[in-house]
């Protein structure tokens, strides 16, 4: 690998967005493509599986075999409340290759008695995500029930392209979720992003439940994510 190969490797893994190797095996010669680059419109389908799956393929390209292996950043999730849901959801997330983050300003329900082991922060989430911006590799799931904690990381959860947005609640509170996010300047379109009530339709009822009913809408929302575009004639 090259010198300037290696720098722009490392240059998408410091801002956290994807990038694809493409060898050709007669030769053995490479380029890196980051996601949202330009590349030849022939490699476009097959570098988008690498990106979409995270695993290696071979393509036939123009008569030559190319070997296209992606490097994407480690997906995470990050829930706005330290619940019953958020304690089921951390024991789920690792073992699907999740990084978890729970924010929650609550100090009696955000403690280390409740959450050992996990990456639990007891701030409010405008000063923690401050910290630590969201990214359209990240998962955002609210489950709070209190539009003082969620709302404003919903916002900033649709503003940075999160991957998956979804929050607790029943219609009708989401009903009126929408009128708050709206008046802070949202779209109809963003809005209809966020998973509400969240998760998949599994008739979940227990914490537990729900939680891996929100694991499971998570993995598929990141499994079909929209691509940055990058197809040309380059």
């Amino acid at each position: 690998m090259d010198l300037s190969t290696l720098q722009q490797l490392n240059a998408a893994r410091d801002a956290r967005r994807a990038v694809a190797l493409v060898t050709d095996l007669g030769d053995g010669r490479g380029m890196a493509i980051t996601e949202g680059e330009t590349m030849p419109e022939a490699l476009a389908a097959s570098v988008a599986t690498a990106f979409l799956t995270g695993k290696a393929v071979t393509a036939d390209i123009d008569g030559r075999s190319v070997f296209i292996n992606a490097y994407l950043p480690p997906p995470r999730i990050v829930v706005i409340g330290a619940v019953h849901i958020s304690q089921a959801l951390a024991q789920l997330a690792p073992v699907t290759g999740y990084d978890l983050t729970i924010i929650d300003p609550r100090t009696a329900f955000a403690t280390p008695e409740r959450f050992a082991g996990v990456d639990l922060i007891a701030e409010w989430p405008e000063d923690a995500l401050r910290a630590r911006p969201l990214d359209s590799y990240t998962a955002v799931a609210a489950v709070t029930h209190d539009p003082k904690i969620d709302d404003f990381a919903l916002s900033a959860a649709l503003s940075a392209g999160c991957f998956y947005v979804g929050a607790l609640g029943s219609r009708k509170t989401h009903a009126k979720r929408v009128e708050r996010l709206v008046a802070l300047g949202h779209s109809q379109a963003e809005i209809a992003r966020i998973s509400a009530p969240i998760g998949l339709d599994i008739g979940a009822a227990s914490p537990a439940e729900i939680a891996l009913a929100t694991l499971g809408d998570i993995v598929r929302a990141f499994r079909r994510r929209s691509l940055a575009s990058g197809q040309g004639d380059a």
